[in-house]
């Protein structure tokens, strides 16, 4: 479990908590594996559980109508990943692949929720950190936008 609480120490959502409350969530994660080219999940299925790597990559891709499928990203160990499905209830966004073969931590949606419920404190720090980590996101998408509509504008 000392492993385990070691790589959630340097997640960003669980960054701010104390040794105890990171047992806690250590406590709700679980092991799996896949291999090279399977899908972890697809773009539109249900969000039940966030990812964090372990070993290996993550593809993340998306399917654009006429172009086919367009890598967005490709996450590394210790990279937290499917976590805006399990906040917020939706479909998936995107399709996360293995490349190369992965182990990840993954927590179920309905553990995160009785976490948070059962523990202030912890869900405190975690839910700021959340809103830190998706206010980055959308700044960085808004730069991304801008440029993308600078460069178009020639």
């Amino acid at each position: 479990m000392a492993d385990v609480i070691e790589l959630l120490r340097n997640v960003s959502i669980f960054k701010d908590l104390e040794d105890g409350e990171l047992a806690r969530v250590a406590e709700v994660c679980r092991t799996q594996e896949f291999v090279s080219g399977e899908y972890i999940f697809k773009e539109g299925e249900s969000g039940s559980r966030l990812y964090l790597i372990v070993e290996g990559e993550v593809r993340i891709s998306r399917t654009i109508p006429g172009s086919g499928a367009e890598a967005l990203a490709v996450l590394k160990s210790g990279s937290l990943f499917g976590e805006m499905a399990v906040f917020d209830r939706s479909e998936r966004s995107t399709d996360a692949i293995s490349n190369g073969g992965t182990k990840c931590l993954t927590i179920a949606r309905s553990d995160f929720e009785l976490l948070v419920d059962f523990n202030r404190d912890l869900a405190y720090k975690v839910l700021w950190a959340c809103v830190r980590l998706l206010s980055l996101r959308l700044r960085s998408t808004n730069d991304s936008l801008q440029s993308f509509l600078a460069m178009s504008m020639f």
